[in-house]
């Protein structure tokens, strides 16, 4: 066999071992997402969205204390991470090219980012919970803002970073002050990316449970006061699903997959938010 004819067999057995881990990791994910959907939307109903988690033993009861508890501690996680890491990715790509100050906050980036969650949930808790008097939504919020601004901040950094210098320097040219030049020309710029950072950075703290077992707790009752205990779909999911009771079993399938729908949406919005990105 000539060496023409062997690199011919090797491209069709490397496209072949390929095509078989493709079809393998497909068949795992499709029966994870027919095994969800099928519990799921088995439990979904009026009463899910309407009334609150049950007491152990009882019948019915749903979820939405939970969800608008998720609703709550996600909104200001969001409101607080995003203008941090929006700002401080600005510093980083405008201002701190060569600031050692810079290359530091990089690298302590880039440890919380890698940083697993739940040691971020230990660290609140010694912070915020066993200092000021209890868990609360405010730590739960603070907890999972310290998981979102280290992907805010290193999305807005590298999309800042694509933006061509001369369109800086046809600001400059104008008159405009270097703040300006970043917030109305750069930033604009790449506003589709930097939303794109936003939205995955809110998908990955949707479903973190670690850090609200240690900061948000949980609460069987419906409750919108930040300052105490709040219920949340991810640790609702986690105490039910190994629980005995068969309507919490159903009650944790049902969370699972609207959790599981939410961050397919937003996905799917940052994937069209970037396609159009990279078209215009």
């Amino acid at each position: 066999m000539n060496l023409y004819s062997r690199r011919i067999w090797t491209n069709r057995m490397g496209i072949a071992l390929s095509m078989l881990a493709m079809a393998f990791g497909l068949a795992a994910l499709m029966w994870i997402l027919w095994t969800l959907f099928y519990n799921g939307f088995s439990a979904l109903s009026w009463e899910f969205f309407t009334q609150d988690t049950p007491a152990p033993g009882s019948e019915g009861g749903g979820l939405r204390n939970a969800i608008v508890g998720s609703l709550l501690i996600v909104g200001v996680t969001t409101l607080v991470s995003t203008p941090v890491g929006i700002l401080a990715g600005i510093y980083l790509a405008e201002f701190g090219t060569t600031s050692k100050f810079a290359a530091a906050t990089r690298f302590v980036t880039d440890i919380m980012l890698s940083a697993p969650s739940i040691v971020i949930g230990l660290f609140v808790y010694a912070l915020a919970v066993a200092t000021l008097g209890g868990f609360s939504g405010w730590a739960g919020s603070l907890a999972l803002s310290l998981i979102a601004i280290p992907v805010v901040v290193r999305t807005t950094e590298n999309m800042l970073r694509l933006v061509p210098t001369s369109l800086r320097e046809a600001a400059f040219a104008v008159g405009a002050p270097r703040w300006r030049v970043s917030l109305n020309v750069t930033l604009r710029a790449v506003k589709a990316g930097v939303v794109t950072g936003i939205l995955l950075a809110i998908a990955r703290v949707t479903g973190e449970t670690a850090p609200l077992l240690f900061t948000a707790l949980n609460n069987q009752f419906y409750s919108a006061d930040m300052s105490q205990p709040m219920g949340n779909l991810p640790v609702v999911i986690f105490q039910f699903a190994m629980s005995p009771y068969d309507n919490w079993v159903s009650l944790a399938w049902g969370g699972a997959l609207l959790i599981a729908l939410l961050v397919l949406g937003i996905n799917i919005v940052a994937r069209v938010l970037f396609r159009k990105k990279t078209q215009a």
